[in-house]
């Protein structure tokens, strides 16, 4: 099983790339200065108290231990609380400042990410992706947030920790302090080797982390058919597969980010050892005292905490990046282009025309459609039907701007479909498909959905009954204002359908697309879904994809298609006596469902 679905997601990324990230991302921070300069402040306040303790070692051990009557000695005791007090308030305050920030941040990035996803075209729904699309919400975009914060002010922090340290140990013996400055580089070298490794692995771990969620969904979704089909076993052995390539990533990751500081810090206990020789020699010469000594020593020491902090923060600014560039590629994704500016009023006069209309699906040679042609007059009913896969639901999809022709023109009266504003040519139609999608709310509100979220109850009620769903509605406890869960789980097929009628009835528009509503029925609920369809068809232009004769035999014109084309047209009285493919699957009773 293939882990990584886009093998270029596992190349390291260009410089280039990481800078106009980090911009982005800052630039999002950055919305917010006020509140991240007052806790980065705050945070500078609490780790300016760092150098000062270091510094009271000084005074300490040359006078107060000396017996000298200094006053201010005396107040060393008090200054120290007074030092813990400030800074214990100051990381209170800029670390509370610093989560707001975050969290204004997740919040404006999964607003701009969700706004991407429902804008996204029909075809990259297609692509099966969506456990890494659901994995951008849960764990990249906290994953961004949680360190980017932390990432930038613990820079500033702990540098400026380590500036003013460096300052008070070059104050305290500029000799003993070049030898630390020299052995500085090497250091870095080390953080910046682990920060590439670390690039490459965290950007595997993002893949590897999606490929998890979407089995977890398809475990979720598909239960019954792996307890049916006895997949339990295999289904555990996939996850087992993918789980345990995700903890060899990690493990990558935990080896990169403990090797690390050890490999850092024992180069500077390199210069640990030097400094402690050379104390040692200047302190026979009187010209190192012990108070200073112990002093240096302690401030030296407090550096190692703010180096090691700082080669953590590279592990988790190399995982902050990754998932950076996988929120932002949501971001950025192509969106459903309107292009058009006309508004579509669809009327009595109205004409709908396929002319000469190829499709073909990316990556594949052969055409879905090819060379479609046909006109529909305002208010018919035109019927699909074919063997499954020979291109109906394709070509119906072409009417709502799902998906764009490769070559031909849909038109409507005359005018090329993009030319038509999107949503005005979407609102001017409804859809009743066979999977009837329902949102976990109210009956009320699934009924009542998206422009039709105006509606009050007796409009509602209305269509609940033209769809032949009072009765159902009746039989619930709290009737319109049932929750129905989930996608509707407890919902039947038959009481899905007439929702959907319902829902469409409600938005009273004049274009039609029925996709196999009725294929999954038992017979009695076919018969109420059909009247139900028959009081929706009345005066709209309809366009049918059926197997059921029920549905289509009325219908002012059927195409017969078969691998991309119609091969024949007509009432079905006529297609009927031709005995042509269509009176073939009639008699036979082989109009198939959906493709």
């Amino acid at each position: 099983m293939a882990f990584f679905k886009n093998k270029n997601d596992i190349k390291d990324g260009s410089q280039a790339v990481d800078r106009t990230l980090w911009v982005r991302l800052y630039k999002r921070v950055g919305r917010y200065w006020g509140y991240w300069i007052s806790g980065l402040i705050l945070m500078l306040i609490g780790s300016g108290t760092q150098p000062v303790m270091a510094y009271l070692m000084k005074p300490l051990l040359d006078e107060g231990f000396l017996g000298h009557e200094d006053d201010y000695i005396i107040l060393i005791p008090v200054a120290v609380v007074i030092l813990m007090l400030i800074r214990g308030v100051a990381n209170f305050g800029g670390g509370y400042l610093m989560a707001y920030v975050a969290n204004k941040v997740l919040f404006t990035l999964r607003k701009d990410m969700f706004a991407s996803l429902v804008l996204l075209p029909d075809t990259e729904f297609n692509k099966g992706d969506s456990g890494r699309l659901l994995n951008r919400f849960t764990v990249d975009a906290t994953q961004v947030t949680q360190n980017a914060t932390e990432v930038i002010t613990t820079v500033v922090k702990e540098i400026s920790v380590i500036v003013g340290i460096l300052f008070l140990l070059l104050f305290l013996s500029w000799q003993l302090t070049l030898i630390i400055i020299v052995v500085f580089p090497p250091s870095i070298l080390v953080g910046r080797f682990f920060a590439r490794r670390l690039r490459k692995i965290n950007r595997q771990n993002i893949d590897v982390n999606a490929v998890l969620t979407q089995i977890i969904r398809e475990g979720i979704d598909g239960s019954r058919v792996i307890k049916l089909f006895n997949g339990v076993r295999s289904e555990n052995e996939r996850f087992d597969r993918v789980n345990s390539s995700l903890r060899h990533q990690a493990m990558k990751i935990a080896t990169a980010e403990v090797a690390m500081s050890p490999l850092t810090q024992w180069i500077l206990s390199i210069s640990v050892a030097f400094v402690i020789a050379l104390a040692l020699n200047q302190s026979k010469d009187g010209s190192l005292t012990v108070g200073t000594f112990i002093a240096y020593i302690t401030a030296l020491a407090q550096v190692f905490d703010p180096i090691k902090r700082l080669t953590h923060i590279t592990a988790k600014a190399q995982r902050m990046m990754m998932a950076t560039e996988s929120v932002f590629k949501l971001i950025d994704s192509p969106k459903e282009v309107s292009r058009g500016f006309r508004d579509l009023k669809f009327g009595p006069n109205s004409e709908i025309e396929f002319r000469n209309v190829c499709f073909s699906f990316p990556d594949t040679q052969s055409n879905a459609l090819d060379g479609i042609s046909f006109k529909v007059k305002a208010g018919q009913t035109v019927a699909f039907v074919g063997r499954s896969g020979a291109g109906k639901t394709t070509l119906m999809n072409l009417i709502p701007r799902f998906i764009e022709p490769t070559s031909g023109s849909v038109l409507i009266d005359g005018v090329e479909l993009q030319d038509y504003d999107l949503v005005s040519l979407r609102n001017q139609m409804a859809l009743v498909g066979q999977n009837v999608f329902l949102f976990d709310g109210t009956l009320a509100e699934n009924i009542a959905y998206g422009s039709n979220s105006g509606a009050s109850t007796d409009e509602i009620e209305k269509v609940v009954k033209a769809a032949n769903l009072d009765g159902f509605v009746k039989s619930l406890p709290e009737g319109l204002q049932t929750m129905v869960g989930e996608n509707g789980a407890w919902i039947s097929g038959g009481q899905r359908q007439r929702i959907a009628i319902a829902r469409a009835l409600l938005k009273n528009v004049p274009l039609l697309l029925l996709d196999e509503a009725t294929s999954a029925l038992d017979n009695e609920s076919e018969k109420l879904v059909q009247e139900s369809l028959d009081s929706l068809m009345q005066g709209r232009t309809t366009f049918v994809i059926a197997h059921r004769l029920s549905t289509i035999k009325n219908a002012d014109v059927i195409y017969v298609m078969d691998n991309g084309r119609v091969i024949e047209s007509g009432t079905h009285e006529k297609l009927m006596q031709s005995g042509g493919m269509y009176s073939n699957l009639a008699s036979h009773a082989k109009l198939t469902s959906k493709e």
